[in-house]
């Protein structure tokens, strides 16, 4: 993020929202006194310009581990695949994958489970054949989408953990 006027507020919103709170933002230019403006935005770090090699790297590999957390803790694959959704009544729709990580995922469909119900998902992925894993609806949107957090001690999980983890890999 460059740090010039309009900085404040950009970093403002991205740390005000649930999503990107705790993303890693890098400042650059300015000077010292520009990183401590934004400091109650928590800046993780700022670049001095002119950029120089040694000082960019230094910069990064001090904050790799940072870097390394929020790409774990966030990684979103954006895939498109069938979802079998049955509700805790019974009931079953059908709904369309639009991102998946190892905490939940995304979907569209035509019906829309309401906010808090319990349901249990059934997919497959190129390589991983169907896997079913309990979960939440925790958000839902007019355009019919709507975000499922996975049950944390579902054991299924973890082979779409392992797939998730290959295909980075690759």
């Amino acid at each position: 993020m460059p740090l010039r006027e309009t900085a404040g507020s950009i970093i403002e919103l991205a740390r005000g929202s649930a999503s990107n709170s705790r993303i890693i933002i890098y400042g650059l230019g300015g000077t010292a006194q520009d990183a401590m403006r934004y400091s109650k935005l928590c800046l993780n770090a700022v670049f001095h310009e002119p950029l120089e090699r040694s000082a960019a790297m230094k910069l990064v590999r001090s904050t790799r581990m940072l870097v390394l957390h929020e790409f774990r803790r966030y990684v979103r694959i954006p895939v498109m695949t069938e979802v079998g959704v049955v509700m805790a009544d019974g009931g079953h729709i059908t709904a369309t994958s639009q991102e998946i990580s190892s905490g939940g995922m995304s979907l569209k469909g035509y019906h829309v489970p309401e906010l808090g119900s319990l349901v249990e998902v059934s997919f497959s992925l190129l390589t991983l054949p169907r896997v079913w894993v309990r979960g939440q609806v925790t958000w839902k949107k007019p355009n019919k989408s709507f975000g499922i957090r996975f049950d944390s001690t579902d054991e299924r999980r973890q082979r779409l953990k392992e797939w998730i983890v290959a295909y980075l890999e690759a």
